[in-house]
């Protein structure tokens, strides 16, 4: 069975690894505790939407892009075949309401 908030937890963990970062740097950024920013991670816990803009924040990563990687393997786990882009309309679409381009993002098409 799918469950939501490990898919989550997996996404932030698998974010702050990336850059290196402990979960004592995370959750002092975002202003939780290290105890509760940990169980997040391990799918033990649900966060709330404003403790996980919260922490998408202290990661630097956008809350449409962690929710978009949990909603692909959610897709994936449920054996659908997703996109492997972002379509240059909706990359538009976030430049123009203020979100600044990422190099890890190119527009297609």
């Amino acid at each position: 069975m799918i469950v939501l908030r490990r898919e989550i937890g997996d996404v932030l963990r698998d974010a702050r690894q990336r850059q290196g970062r402990t979960l004592r740097e995370v959750s002092s950024a975002a202003r939780v505790s290290l105890g509760y920013l940990s169980e997040v991670e391990r799918g033990q816990k649900e966060a709330s939407s404003e403790l996980l803009a919260s922490i998408c924040e202290a990661l630097d990563v956008p809350l449409s892009l962690v929710l978009r990687e949990v909603s692909d393997r959610i897709a994936v786990a449920e054996g659908l075949q997703i996109p492997d882009t972002i379509p240059a309309d909706v990359l538009a679409g976030m430049y123009a309401r203020g979100g600044a381009p990422r190099g890890d993002l190119t527009p297609v098409g």
